[in-house]
């Protein structure tokens, strides 16, 4: 062993407590995969408070609701990123789809991803646009006009019998898409939960903890989109759609702290051979980033502010403030949520009497400016998809919905 390895494997070493094996030393699983999950359970949650309106006929929250479906589409797009760039292999990723294996949890996610992708928001979405898309091609120069009939897969009928078949579409799809989105982040869940050999991951309540506390981040990202935007460009936020948001929002906060506290209470009862292991892992290692961050930045704070907010009559400035500050805090505790998962599953040894240390990378494809440029990516696919892709409805297509679309130009 030549002398680097050797200091190397001692700074290691240094960073361990008690006794492990071996071959426990190396993370695996770094700071990428803490961002996937991230990243996919904010397209679940995004989806979940569209799906309010076209199902449950919330009109209070219809202004988000084209703002929430692309939200969902720029994150789902870049959501396998972060485990391709975590493949030795990645430009063989096609693979898991030409050669399914369903033994394989991980390998499975590719078709639950492609379905969610294909059959279920893109299909709403181009129902939802495709009046839109119709009215832009006719009223666009070129080269846009083209790229816009082709969205359209080059429809032209408006009249009101298609309106009414894409409502019934979008009716019956987003019906689809709720035990879909459920299912997309759930599964995320059971990947880590079907880890039995792991105690922190082999709990039952883990997919319903993350699908409940994507549901949170997904309502919590639009919230912050929408009072971000309609800042930039100048236009009034009505109060009635945050502040039936911010409720919805404060429901779930509540749901997904209860559930989490549930999965503490169940380990702590059950109290099988790894529970002081895990009590040393939450006081020692995890307490910055699951007592500090999650519990209280991320929980506890959100939900006395959201509380002060719907209890007292402030102005609406104030208002505004307050929810902007809590669902700031939001997402961070829910970044958390899935650091204390994926990072904290692995800082103690299957002997149950040691525990190891995770110093993140700066550089290099796992390291922490890679998975700030991955973060930040979504973010630019929806400035891109709000430029194509209006959150209202296009001045040429009347608000109603058999409004007559202008004729054709005529061409010399």
């Amino acid at each position: 062993m030549n002398p680097q390895m050797t200091q190397g494997l001692a700074e290691l070493l240094e960073q361990v407590t008690g006794f492990i094996f071996p071959n426990e030393i190396e993370i695996h699983w770094s700071m990428l995969i803490v961002v996937y999950p991230y990243v996919t359970g904010l397209v679940a949650g995004a989806f979940i408070l569209a799906s309010l309106v076209k199902v449950f006929n919330i009109q209070e929250i219809q202004p988000t609701y084209r703002l929430s479906l692309l939200t969902a589409l720029a994150f789902l797009l870049v959501a396998p990123l972060p485990l391709l760039l975590h493949l030795g292999h990645p430009l063989r990723f096609y693979e898991i789809l030409l050669t399914p294996n369903p033994t394989s949890a991980m390998a499975m996610f590719g078709f639950v991803y492609a379905w969610y992708l294909m059959a279920v928001l893109l299909l709403e979405i181009w129902f939802e646009y495709r009046r839109d898309l119709i009215a832009m091609a006719r009223s666009a120069s070129f080269p846009l006009n083209v790229f816009y009939r082709a969205l359209s897969l080059f429809s032209q009928d408006v009249s009101q019998e298609a309106l009414a078949f894409d409502r019934k579409a979008i009716h019956v799809i987003t019906i689809v898409g709720i035990p879909s989105a459920f299912l997309l982040h759930g599964y995320v869940g059971f990947i880590f939960g079907s880890v039995k050999a792991n105690p922190w991951w082999g709990s039952v309540l883990m997919p319903i903890v993350f699908l409940m506390s994507a549901i949170v981040s997904g309502i919590a990202i639009v919230i912050f989109l929408y009072m971000v935007l309609t800042a930039l460009r100048g236009e009034p936020i009505e109060m009635a759609c945050l502040d039936k948001i911010t409720s919805y929002l404060f429901y779930a906060v509540i749901v997904d702290f209860s559930l989490e506290a549930l999965d503490f209470i169940h380990r702590l009862y059950q109290s099988e051979e790894s529970v002081k292991i895990l009590g040393k892992l939450i006081t020692h290692k995890l307490f910055m980033s699951l007592i500090v961050i999650q519990i209280l930045l991320g929980m506890l704070i959100p939900l006395g502010i959201l509380v002060l907010a719907k209890a007292r009559r402030f102005n609406d400035d104030l208002r505004k403030l307050l929810y902007f500050t809590a669902v700031i805090l939001i997402q961070l505790g829910i970044f958390a949520t899935r650091w204390n998962v994926v990072i904290g599953g692995q800082l103690f040894s299957k002997s149950f009497r040691g525990l190891m240390s995770y110093k993140m990378e700066v550089m290099g494809i796992e390291g922490l400016l890679v998975a700030l440029g991955v973060l930040a990516l979504p973010f630019a696919v929806l400035a891109v998809l709000l430029r194509l892709l209006p959150t209202k409805p296009h001045e040429e297509a009347a608000p109603e919905l058999g409004g007559a679309l202008p004729p054709p130009a005529r061409t010399a």
